[in-house]
């Protein structure tokens, strides 16, 4: 899970870049920033990877469940909220911050279980660059706004093996994203530091309590699902999360956005090696299109 959005790099983890300022030092800071990037995006889709390996145990549902209570561990232990000291004001953003983060991650694991993880990453990687185009008024920003389009369309295009069901639920996982950002921005604004992150976190966990258990009781886990899930929620939310925290702190948050942007790409490239999901010419296409959106939109910004 991510915080606090910034303007420039439109992604979960840059949520937090207007609230910690990434140094510009040269040498070993920078390489070491770069070098975090590289393994907390590897981590975040490899672990997303080995968590759809207990789907046929747990099912998506299991899967985000125990997701929901790793990512509470850690960001309660970070942000250690004091419940108590919120407002009406700061309540309502974080409830409905906890009910999407939790949405965000059923829908896209429940979308990479039917259509692979990379077209998932994809599908859910609009959700950020429709914010990033949404709130300029560039002709560039109308030009990467037509390229993404082009790639949703080929990503999309009828086929007979097409899940449409899939596709719409990668789609909800996007429309979901773009709401964390905006909701991350008031929360981020109105709770001090990363409680109220760490608030959602915690009241989303307590809403899949009961899910967590009612899939116990149908669907008895085994070791070794219950490893993959937990392994799921560490590489995909604890170690980002934190990874980040540093990264920002060494990186420029427009060269973090860059670097953010060929997430869909590790995340084909992770399914392709590690799950057998192999992608076709047009998938391909399809997947650079929307990337490359990205990072032209990124490139010409002058913020």
């Amino acid at each position: 899970m991510r915080t606090r959005p910034a303007p420039a790099a439109p992604t979960r983890a840059t949520l937090r870049a207007t609230s910690a300022p990434a140094a510009s030092e040269p040498g070993g800071g920078r390489l070491a920033g770069v070098t975090t990037m590289v393994g907390s995006g590897l981590s975040n889709q490899t672990g997303a990877a080995i968590g759809s390996l207990a789907f046929p145990v747990l099912g998506p549902v299991g899967v985000v469940a125990v997701r929901q209570y790793v990512a509470a561990l850690v960001l309660i232990a970070v942000g250690r909220p004091r419940l108590r000291s919120f407002t009406w004001a700061q309540w309502w953003p974080v409830l409905l911050l906890a009910l999407v983060f939790g949405t965000m991650n059923l829908s896209l694991y429940s979308a990479i279980e039917r259509v692979g993880l990379g077209l998932a990453v994809t599908l859910e990687f609009l959700g950020p660059l429709t914010i990033a185009l949404a709130s300029s008024r560039r002709r560039v920003d109308v030009g990467c706004a037509v390229i993404a389009a082009a790639g949703v369309i080929t990503l999309m295009r009828p086929q007979p093996s097409t899940d449409y069901l899939g596709m719409a639920l990668g789609l909800l996982a996007a429309a979901c994203w773009a709401s964390y950002i905006l909701l991350n921005r008031t929360v981020g604004r109105r709770v001090p530091g990363a409680q109220g992150a760490a608030a959602a976190a915690g009241i989303s966990a307590v809403m899949f309590l009961p899910i967590g258990i009612a899939v116990a009781v149908r669907h008895p886990p085994t070791a070794g699902a219950v490893a993959c899930a937990i392994a799921a929620g560490v590489l995909s939310s604890a170690v980002p999360y934190l990874a980040d925290l540093f990264t920002l702190r060494h990186v420029p948050p427009r060269a973090f956005g860059l670097f953010m942007s060929v997430n869909p790409v590790l995340a084909a490239l992770v399914g392709m090696i590690g799950l057998g999901q192999g992608l076709g010419g047009p998938e391909w296409a399809g997947i650079g299109a929307i990337v490359a959106a990205n990072v032209l939109s990124i490139v010409t910004s002058r913020s």
